[in-house]
């Protein structure tokens, strides 16, 4: 009986945080984990238009949870879009906009070598509120190459941290030597997915009286894609991904991940917990390469790129007993921004004294609910110079370099006030049709927004 009770009890918790949304939710401290897949296209997933392979995993992640269409990181690039997920800001106030390198294209791009450990941290928060905290996989906001100096994980909140190279603890089975990928590494490139979702487990586990928090942050979907032992890497030849990247090599790499991605969720709810989870999955940028906008779905743009393609990404929300099952969200305008914020609210953690996040709390959304975004807009850019910042080799997908979005509107510019484009995207979400020359006023007024809002970033 005493069995039956508990059981009823945990039940109606998590209908009733179901039910009555963040406030019951709060309560509970769910363990929290988001999953980041690299280079990852919004059309990859078989849930969202995907073609190129077929992801029950994700695809049944999906069904139990929320999917969001209109899902938004902070640039079309690694490193600040990262950015923008640990600090809930755009990743210009920190100045790193584009991949962190060396120091010398680090300076000519503008940037800082890595994340001030200073910036307010979604970890650092969590943690001071009793969360453990781990990044597990790849990191890329500063280590690697000629950068020996980087803040160690604790200084950004993490009680643990597992980095690929670029990170400031690389782990010794994922770098045997000076570089990303090795044949020496100790975990091969196809299995470090498998590496990644076991040592999440693992930490789970380790911390089953606290909540916990963890970034498990992907190689896949990067090229190289190696997916079995007798796919060799072969470098690149001039075209992106090189002569491996093919569809065929891709759809065996997301395969593989959908499947340890399951056995995951698996491992989640096998466990003997009361302790509600919450997982996020998402992307980090656009795919490069596209294959002519099949992992897009058609979306214009890819990484590089501040077009659709490059910055709407997948994105799933999965917590049993906790999010609505079965909903695609077609409406809210969900940004990794906003994570921050969101997820204060949903762990039940105050934000730091002092701290403005450049997104909103959209947590009933998170959990199931329609929530329009109502008062941030979203703002980007990417491209400084035409030196050192890659760009789409496709000129169709070069964008100009500063972009918002507000409401149904989206406006592109260049810096220097030129070549000004305005979308619709509810009735043209593949930006065909620029409307700046038909409607003057709204262009006028989202370029005056978008130029103050970049001459403002340092």
């Amino acid at each position: 009986m005493k069995r039956i009770s508990l059981a009823f009890a945990i039940l109606l918790a998590t209908q009733t945080a179901a039910l009555f949304g963040a406030d019951a939710l709060r309560q509970a401290q769910p363990n929290t984990l988001v999953i980041l897949a690299d280079d990852l296209g919004w059309g990859d997933l078989s849930c969202f238009q995907g073609t190129i392979a077929q992801t029950p995993q994700l695809d049944k992640m999906a069904a139990e949870g929320v999917r969001f269409t209109q899902c938004y990181v902070a640039a079309p690039i690694c490193s600040p879009s990262r950015c923008g997920i640990i600090t809930g800001q755009f990743p210009g106030r920190w100045r790193i906009t584009s991949y962190l390198q060396t120091r010398a294209g680090n300076a000519a791009c503008e940037m800082v070598d890595y994340l001030d450990p200073k910036a307010h941290s979604l970890p650092r928060t969590l943690r001071e509120a009793g969360y453990a905290t781990a990044h597990v996989g790849k990191w890329h906001l500063g280590g690697g190459r000629d950068v020996k100096n980087p803040p160690k994980f604790a200084e950004y909140g993490y009680d643990l941290g597992l980095g690929t190279w670029e990170s400031p603890e690389p782990h010794p089975d994922l770098t045997a030597k000076d570089w990303i990928w090795s044949a020496e590494d100790p975990v091969k490139r196809r299995n470090r997915t498998e590496w990644m979702v076991d040592q999440t487990l693992e930490f789970l586990k380790t911390y089953e009286d606290r909540p916990c928090f963890v970034n498990l942050w992907l190689d896949d979907t990067h090229t190289p894609w190696v997916p079995s032992a007798e796919d060799q890497v072969i470098r690149k030849t001039g075209e992106a991904g090189g002569k491996g990247a093919t569809i065929e090599r891709l759809a065996k790499v997301l395969g593989e991940m959908d499947r340890q991605l399951g056995r995951l969720l698996d491992g989640i709810r096998r466990r003997p917990t009361d302790r509600p989870t919450l997982v996020f999955f998402l992307g980090d940028n656009g795919p490069e390469p596209t294959f002519d906008q099949r992992r897009t779905a058609g979306l214009r743009g890819s990484k590089l790129s501040l077009y659709e393609g490059g910055l709407r990404v997948p994105g799933i929300v999965w917590g049993p007993g906790l999010v609505q099952g079965g909903v695609t969200n077609t409406d809210t305008v969900l940004a990794t921004v906003d994570l921050f914020p969101s997820l204060c609210k949903l762990c039940g953690v105050d934000p730091p004294q002092g701290y403005e996040s450049d997104g909103e709390d959209l947590s009933s959304a998170i959990l199931g609910k329609t929530q329009p975004r109502r008062a941030k807009p979203l703002m980007w850019e990417y491209g400084r110079n035409a030196t050192s910042f890659a760009y789409p080799s496709v000129t169709q997908h070069r964008s100009p370099n500063v972009a918002m979005r507000d409401g149904v509107w989206k406006l592109l510019i260049q810096a220097d006030g030129t070549r000004v484009e305005l979308f619709d995207l509810v009735t043209d979400a593949n930006e065909t049709n620029d409307l700046s020359q038909i409607r003057p006023d709204i262009a006028r007024e989202l370029s005056k927004r978008a130029l103050e809002w970049r001459m403002s970033l340092p």
